[in-house]
């Protein structure tokens, strides 16, 4: 694994020295210097009178009154305004950290209005502002311990490595603890292990840089859009498995067990031409062919229902007009202009989201016609069903929207409803376009979306008589509704 992919795990890699990763930490590590300094210099000043305590303690003194006062200042002063300097630093350092870790690191921190009494408010009520004042301490106390350690074992590596040279000029004597080198022939074996631990200290060196960037990325890091963007993307995942499994029993349907049943039904049918009408296997071949038949009726149907031929090689419209034509209430379909094809997912789950919402209409709303419109809004492939019902959708009595919503938000979309008692129903799709090559326009429809269902049509943003699908939200009405 590579240095950019986690800088921890680039450590294990035997070629480590000869890949960017100590270039990467020598870069990370030396800009910390100007950033950690005055970060280092205002932590000394807030946690000395704490050390004065601490020292006094150990003697077995309680600490003074003047002491006692420090400290409180110095604890208000932390927690008061080290948040206001601990937000920008932490919004430079999640930029730094793409010298040694290049994977994107989102800020934590929620929209906030600009007032500033409302900001601050806001702000101060959040745990990614206390744990970015955490990053900051850590960065003002434990980097500098670090760093200096480091320095001082460096200094020692190469104090081994020039020992020679300046023993062997016989001006000056070098003590290493309890050995003290007189010659170039005793500092030889102190330049031998300076040279041996070079390596050590340039993997110590990355395992530095690492360790902060960890660090940094745990404490800075948005860890709950991680979790949510992760469980996004594995739900993705699974969507697109059961569209290809569902593409692949669809096409062994098709050409097996569909041609099989075909070939069998012909074959019947010619042996009803050879069987006399009078004939005891005549009534039974009969049976058997018209069951045949029927059994390619369900076949078909059943390969429809997994994924339409129409919808494969003619894209999204035409397998909606050929969805409303099977339809038992008159569905019209109307295709705003100049809309592209989207990917082969947003495809699949728009027209299955307009089959179970059609297959709602008929079940449940006792409607006489339905409308189906298909735009695009900005980058949001939209889909509206709107049927003349009596309405009072709820996602609480079974009526699939529930499934539905979770269909459409597994791909990044969301579904929008409005219901009111009395009716009408109109429902809304938004998906996310993802089109990955340029395709021609899809043929236009017989209108233009604008109007189309009325005033009362939901929005992009949700506003207006549909509102966002949730406990409650079926039967939304008011002025304007759908």
């Amino acid at each position: 694994m590579s240095t950019p992919e986690a800088p921890l795990r680039a450590l294990l890699s035997r070629r480590y020295l000869a890949s960017a990763g100590p270039w990467r930490a020598l870069v990370y590590v030396v800009t910390t210097l100007p950033i950690a300094a005055p970060v280092s210099a205002a932590m000394a000043v807030l946690v000395l009178p704490w050390l004065a305590a601490l020292s006094r303690l150990i003697d077995g003194d309680l600490p003074t009154r003047t002491v006692f006062v420090l400290m409180t200042v110095s604890l208000l002063l932390f927690t008061g305004f080290g948040p206001l300097a601990a937000i920008p630093l932490a919004a430079v350092e999640r930029a730094r950290l793409g010298l040694m870790d290049p994977r994107p690191l989102p800020s934590p921190h929620a929209p906030a209005p600009p007032d500033p009494f409302t900001w601050v408010r806001t702000r101060y009520a959040e745990t990614a502002t206390w744990r970015e004042l955490l990053y900051a301490a850590f960065l003002g106390l434990v980097v500098p311990a670090v760093y200096g350690t480091y320095a001082l074992l460096v200094l020692l590596d190469v104090a081994f490595v020039v020992s020679p040279f300046f023993a062997g000029t016989g001006t000056a004597t070098w003590t290493f603890g309890a050995f003290t080198v007189h010659s170039a022939t005793q500092a030889t074996p102190f330049a031998i292990l300076g040279v041996l631990f070079a390596p050590v200290l340039a993997y110590l060196f990355g395992l530095i840089g690492a360790g902060q960037a960890a660090t940094a990325r745990a404490l800075l890091g948005d860890r709950a859009g991680v979790a949510l963007r992760e469980v996004a993307q594995s739900r993705a995942r699974l969507v697109d498995a059961f569209d290809l499994e569902r593409r692949r029993i669809e096409k062994d349907l098709h050409d097996g067990a569909q041609h099989r049943l075909t070939s069998l039904t012909l074959q019947l049918g010619m042996a009803r031409l050879d069987v006399p009408e009078d004939s005891p296997a005549a009534g039974p071949l009969s049976r058997a062919h018209e069951q045949a038949k029927d059994l390619m009726v369900v076949l078909r149907d059943l390969s429809y229902g997994i994924r339409p031929q129409e919808l494969t090689d003619l894209g999204l419209p035409a397998a909606l007009r050929e969805l409303a034509g099977r339809s038992p209430l008159p569905v019209a379909v109307t295709v705003a202009d100049g809309v592209p094809r989207p990917s082969g997912q947003i495809e699949g789950t728009a027209y299955f989201a307009a089959s179970e919402a059609l297959a709602n209409v008929v079940k449940h709303s006792g409607a006489t016609r339905a409308d189906v419109l298909l735009a695009r809004a900005g980058d949001v492939l939209v889909v509206e069903i709107r049927d003349d019902g009596h309405g009072g959708a709820d996602p609480g009595r079974g009526t699939g929207l529930t499934g539905l919503a979770d269909r459409v938000a597994a791909v990044g979309g969301r579904l929008l409803v409005s219901s009111p008692d009395g009716g009408p129903t109109l429902l809304r799709v938004e998906l996310p376009w993802h089109s990955p090559d340029p395709v021609p326009a899809l043929a236009p429809g017989s209108g233009s979306p604008t109007g189309r269902l009325g005033a009362g049509s939901a929005d992009a943003s949700g506003t207006g008589a549909a509102g966002p699908l949730g406990p409650g939200a079926a039967g939304v009405s008011g002025a304007g509704s759908a």
